[in-house]
């Protein structure tokens, strides 16, 4: 099974892009775009001057438990920039979202929670809400956050995508937005509290 293959079987639709989207950033993008691959994982990310955005990352069922998500991370720590992230909010129906946000937090991320995020997605033309996650070796604002994630929804996400869906994402300030003041619940503090 190819790589974007074990992407899909574990993404939902909503996230994944095309494997020629995928494909051309690898090509096109190459100095900031990049596939780290091994046998029991699949790591996609851009790396930018300022900081790294975590596309996607896959641990096959089979290694989960052995450290390998952590090795990937540390990986990715060790470059020393904010590392960036987009999970689906908490689903107590579905225990995968919560072990994802488990994991997260074990590594030291944190949520974003000032940050909105929601755009239409071009396979279901629904919309779709993400939370942001981050990690920061100098605990970097939420804001400067913020101005990272709207480059890379720039320049990353919405690459040539009329090229590949025949139709575009909503602009950058329709999708994120900012707000020092908003309710919004912090995921992570939250994790668990639920079933206690």
């Amino acid at each position: 099974m190819n790589w974007y293959e074990k992407l899909k079987q574990y993404f939902p639709i909503e996230e994944m892009k095309s494997q020629e989207h995928m494909e051309t950033l690898l090509k096109e993008k190459g100095d900031v775009y990049y596939k780290d691959e091994g046998p029991h994982h699949v790591l996609m990310y851009a790396e930018f001057p300022s900081f790294l955005f975590i596309d996607y990352v896959y641990v096959s069922a089979a290694s989960r438990g052995q450290g390998l998500g952590h090795k990937l991370m540390q990986k990715m720590k060790d470059k020393g920039k904010p590392i960036i992230l987009e999970v689906e909010p908490v689903d107590y129906d579905d225990t995968d979202t919560e072990k994802r946000l488990r994991f997260y937090q074990r590594e030291g991320f944190k949520h974003a929670h000032s940050i909105g995020y929601t755009r239409k997605s071009l396979a279901t033309d629904e919309p779709n809400s993400m939370e942001i996650l981050y990690w920061s070796p100098e605990d970097a604002s939420e804001e400067h956050i913020y101005e990272q994630m709207k480059k890379m929804y720039e320049e990353i996400h919405t690459y040539k995508d009329t090229q590949f869906y025949g139709k575009s994402y909503e602009p950058v300030e329709e999708v994120l937005t900012y707000d020092e003041d908003t309710d919004n619940t912090n995921i992570l503090k939250d994790l668990g509290r639920e079933k206690a």
